[in-house]
């Protein structure tokens, strides 16, 4: 039966994130036979609680007269204008809710279906319309194109060119590698960046709203963790603070990342009025909405001053679990790598004595019990590195350090 799927499922894989919890999942007993039960640094993933406030405002919008009837894709009139009036508040931008914006289940699911409405899928790579994304970057993007029958084309970010690369010599060397740059679809940014921590500057994104206007390029804006940072002077930035940006582009927001909420799949989609319609066209025909009730709180949370204080009362903590994990990888030697004033994850070098970050990982994961992603699963040019969330508890930090120094892994 499997022969019925079409080839681009046929050739996708597993999400890694999945494959390591299949792993781990296994090798449980063994771990804690031998006082290593596993401690995970691997998912992406608040382990906070969610904000009591908008836990309350679920419960309350339940017994709301027509809450669990369908609600509509778009998203309801009050969750619109609470989503227009954030992106207000927040970034100081005007986003329409009438036309520009539309939720999701999720951003995850909101960029892959934008990126299936884009590709018109084809079996052949010099055939294929190609959509650029961050490498390294967040592992899905690659399958996302893959499944939709696209070709992904890696923008390397890497130290040396501050995580900003310049785009005009990405294209040139698409174009130099045998691709057609008329074949460039979308570009998709990340920023603040999943798996570096890495962000832009004002100056770097009006520079890749220029690069894609040019190019008539759409430019897709992946800001899931534009609330998790560390200093207020560098807040993260929306796309729509450069002016002309909604011309050309559109942004992607989670509930996810800022509120804890990951399991309520939530987010939306906002910019410019063309896309977000076509978008829609197709979402209408795969799902009826969100449900109303969890509308209501997210609603509700978006611009009060809880949920404000819960993003600050987060990043304190995330702040905080970073300086134990920083600390105690220096004292095991590690260098070479920056610490981030945005998300709650590292991008640390593998020690020299390893081969491959798959080879490390491993080698941790089933000696000491401590779970961490392979830098390869974020692109070709993650290889030599690997990620680690600071999500665990403080407690669970100081574990990990004492067995690493037991089990002997230093950088050296």
């Amino acid at each position: 039966m499997l022969g019925k799927f079409n080839y681009f499922v046929q050739d996708l894989e597993t999400y890694i994130m999945f494959r390591i919890k299949e792993t781990v999942a296994k090798i449980t007993p063994e771990l804690k036979a031998k006082n290593r039960a596993p401690i995970s640094l691997a998912m992406g993933a608040p382990t906070l609680k969610p904000p009591k406030y908008v836990v309350e405002a679920l419960k309350s919008a339940l017994d709301e007269d027509g809450v669990h009837l369908y609600s509509t894709p778009r998203g309801e009139k009050f969750f619109l204008d609470a989503v227009a009036q954030r992106m207000k508040n927040r970034f100081n931008v005007e986003i329409n809710p009438v036309d520009e914006i539309f939720s999701l289940i999720g951003s995850k699911e909101g960029i892959a279906n934008l990126l299936r409405a884009l590709i018109n899928p084809e079996k052949e790579d010099s055939q294929k319309d190609i959509i650029m994304i961050p490498d390294p970057g967040y592992a899905s993007y690659k399958e996302f194109i893959k499944v939709s029958g696209g070709l992904a084309y890696s923008v390397e970010l890497n130290a040396e060119n501050d995580y900003m690369p310049d785009m005009e010599k990405v294209l040139a060397k698409l174009e130099n590698q045998g691709l057609d740059p008329k074949k460039v679809k979308a570009l998709i940014i990340n920023y603040p960046n999943n798996p570096l921590g890495a962000t832009a500057t004002k100056e770097y994104l009006a520079s890749v709203v220029e690069f894609c206007k040019k190019h008539n390029i759409l430019l897709i804006s992946d800001a899931a963790y534009s609330e998790l940072y560390f200093k207020p002077e560098l807040k993260p930035i929306s796309i729509f603070e450069i002016e002309g940006a909604k011309d050309i582009s559109v942004e992607f927001y989670s509930f996810s990342k800022p509120y804890a909420m990951t399991g309520w799949r939530l987010g939306w989609i906002c910019g410019n009025k063309d896309v977000v319609k076509m978008f829609g066209r197709m979402k209408s025909t795969i799902d009826n909405g969100i449900f109303k009730a969890m509308q209501k709180a997210a609603a509700e949370i978006l611009n009060s001053k809880e949920g404000e204080d819960y993003i600050a009362y987060a990043n304190s903590e995330y702040k905080k679990r970073q300086d134990i994990l920083v600390k105690g990888l220096k004292e095991l030697g590690w260098k070479g790598f920056n610490v981030p004033d945005t998300t709650f994850y590292l991008w640390l070098p593998i020690p020299p004595r390893y081969k491959t970050s798959l080879e490390f990982t491993n080698d941790l994961m089933h000696k000491s019990g401590v779970v961490a992603v392979p830098g390869e699963a974020f692109g070709k040019y993650g290889e030599g590195f690997f990620r680690v969330s600071i999500v665990c508890s403080e407690s669970e930090l100081y574990e990990i350090i004492r067995r690493m120094k037991e089990d002997g892994f230093t950088f050296e």
